[in-house]
């Protein structure tokens, strides 16, 4: 399996069966995303060195703009697309295989989790997997130890509140809080 067979597969929600081709792509590019964040989790690094290896581990074109504070953790790596401005604070871990778009000028907070795959519910098929991505916005902030559940989409401008898990679509401007997150307010411009 190529990246770009594994990328439509994903995009296109096939159910992924555990053992099969697709589920071996995936455990095999997992260990070249450990490596990589290893190496950056493991020392310190220059911004600049910094935004480099984190380019390199999603597939991306360099992005002068970018903030990382390691810890970092994907399983994946190579479905992670970024605008401009984005920081991503330490602690955070994107199950990306499904799909991980963030838009301009986001900020994510420590710890939080972006996840891309659910396991099927029969306990005889609990290996094989369901992906669905995520697309954040732009201007969105995530708050410390929000969870993003698989198929979430978060409008611009949106704030997702510190502990939230984020289970449904998140209109522009609004805020969300809570297990599972509500819409608290909204945003005036």
């Amino acid at each position: 399996m190529t990246r770009e067979q594994f990328t439509e597969t994903t995009k296109a929600r096939t159910y992924l069966v555990a053992g099969s081709d697709t589920h071996l792509y995936m455990h095999e590019m997992s260990q070249r995303a450990l490596a990589f964040t290893a190496e950056i989790n493991g020392k310190y690094h220059a911004p600049e060195e910094l935004r480099r290896l984190f380019f390199e581990l999603i597939g991306k074109e360099y992005d002068e703009t970018f903030g990382l504070f390691p810890p970092f953790s994907t399983n994946y790596g190579l479905n992670i697309t970024l605008g401009k401005r984005v920081f991503i604070n330490s602690g955070c871990c994107f199950q990306d295989q499904g799909g991980i778009e963030i838009g301009d000028d986001c900020l994510i907070g420590q710890q939080v989790v972006i996840a891309t795959l659910n396991h099927d519910l029969d306990p005889e098929r609990r290996g094989n997997m369901f992906p669905a991505p995520v697309k954040i916005g732009n201007k969105v902030w995530i708050g410390a130890h929000a969870t993003i559940l698989p198929g979430v989409t978060i409008g611009d401008g949106a704030v997702v509140g510190a502990g939230a898990v984020v289970t449904k679509d998140v209109p522009e401007n609004a805020v969300v809080a809570g297990v599972p997150a509500k819409i608290i307010k909204t945003i005036k411009e």
